[in-house]
This record gives structure tokens, sequence and C-alpha cells, in this order.
């Protein structure tokens, strides 16, 4: 196999700083047209590099999530959207999980301004966005600190999440499959979200429609362990299929978005 070029190798740093390449703004960083990204992009996804998405590309992997900064910027307008929805779906005076993730932490951002809630979280980030709501009762679990993107982790986090029993449970996922199997990348994010499944009374999932394009090799959880999935839109069949047959509660944020085609 031939090495990357160097416009190549260029885009793969990009897109491991950003998360995500556009086939415009490329052809414009690197003055070329967008038929010879297009060919880049088609090369770099037929190595397993990137994935091609619509209008781009998304860094590949099985085994290692992107950097947090990363994650934020990929699909914004949609995790805003699924935010906003699932705020919606949770009561005022009530309890609540909310953890790691960027979906979750827009949940978060649309409760900043709701009274009587007491949140529970292993986000860090979720915590300094709601601690100052005076309405707002907000408890941190206890253990390290993982430093690229404030989650709470390990042994110390799961015993202390095993002390609440809460109303709702909010949490994401590195990835979807169409089977329903929910998937993250790291082994001990799992056991936390686990946890926080097994003392929730409702669980809430709020995951953006390009997971179903992503993999990740530790299960997390299935769909049928779901009350409820916010997404902006589900255009998969079988995970439609899926949620419907275990009586999964399906919220679309942005039901008539532009599909996010995987294009040749």
């Amino acid at each position: 196999m031939q090495p990357l070029t160097d416009r190549q190798s260029d885009i793969v740093s990009l897109a491991r700083t950003t998360g995500r390449v556009a086939v415009e703004d490329l052809a414009l960083r690197f003055d070329v047209t967008p038929q010879t990204i297009r060919r880049d992009l088609n090369d770099l996804c037929d190595r397993r590099v990137l994935t091609r998405t619509h209008g781009g590309a998304l860094i590949s992997s099985s085994v290692e999530n992107l950097s947090y900064e990363a994650r934020r910027l990929i699909a914004a307008d949609a995790k805003r959207a699924i935010g906003i929805a699932a705020a919606a779906l949770i009561p005022d005076k009530s309890s609540l999980f909310i953890n790691i993730g960027t979906t979750t932490e827009e949940v978060a951002m649309a409760l900043r301004n709701r009274s009587g809630l007491r949140v529970v979280t292993n986000n860090l980030n979720v915590a300094m966005m709601l601690y100052p709501q005076s309405e707002m009762e907000v408890i941190v679990i206890g253990g390290p600190v993982r430093r690229s993107d404030g989650a709470v982790i390990g042994g110390g986090a799961v015993d202390s999440i095993r002390q609440f029993k809460v109303d709702t449970a909010v949490i994401g996922a590195s990835a979807l499959d169409e089977d329903g199997s929910l998937l993250d990348f790291d082994a001990l994010e799992v056991t936390a979200s686990r946890a926080i499944i097994e003392n929730a009374r409702r669980v809430m999932l709020v995951c953006d429609r390009m997971k179903l394009q992503r993999a990740a090799p530790v299960r997390i959880a299935h769909m049928s362990q779901i009350h409820t999935f916010v997404t902006d839109r589900l255009d998969s069949v079988a995970l439609r299929e899926a949620c419907s047959a275990h009586g999964v509660q399906v919220v679309e944020a942005l039901p008539d978005s532009p599909p996010e085609e995987i294009q040749d």
C-alpha cells in the first residue's frame, strides 16, 4: 500500500483535532478542487483511517474515542436539539443522574433554569454548569477525575452511585449498534454507566444518529434496558424495530433534518 501523501497526512491530523472534516473546507484550505479532496477522503476511508459521511469524513476507530474537544464539535446542532428535547421530558421536583458525555452536557445546559431538581453526576462539566442555580441541588460523585474530560470513574465512583436511587438517568453512548447494543470505549466508564442504569427508575438515552456510524468495543447495555431514546433523527429501520419491540419511547428532536449519508 502506498504511503499517505502530505495532504492526506494533514487531513488526518486535522480530523484527529476536530473530529470531523468537510470537503468544501478542505478544498479551500489546500487550494484544490472538491473532487481532489473527495478522492483523498475515499482513499483514507478505503484504508479505514476515516469514515465517510455526507459532505466530509470522521476519524474511524473502534478501539479509541475522539478527544473531548473533538466530540463537542461533532453534530453540535443535533446535540443541542437533543438536549432541549430531553430536558422537556424531565419534570421539576425530581431527581436524576446525568452521566458523562457531550450530549448529556447539552441536557444539563437545557435544565439550567429549572427548579426543584436534585442532580447527581459524575461529570464535572455538568456540575459546573448547574451548581450556580439556586433552585437546584447538585451532588458530585466521588472518585478519581479523568483529566481529558472531567469524568469521575472507577470503583469509588461506582460505590457512590449505588448510594442513590433516582427518578431519571440521562446517559449517552459512544456508538450504537442496529441490534440495540449501546457501546463505549472505556471499561471503567462503562462500569459507572451500568451502575447508573441499575439505580434509576427510568433510563433516558441521548444520542445523535451519527453514533450508528461508529463502533466501540465495550458493551454498556441493551435498548431493552432503556425507557426513552432521544435522538435527532432515527433513520435505522432495524434500530427503530428494536425500540418498538422493547417498548422504548423514541423522541426525534430534528425529524425533518437532512440525512447524514455515507458516501462512496
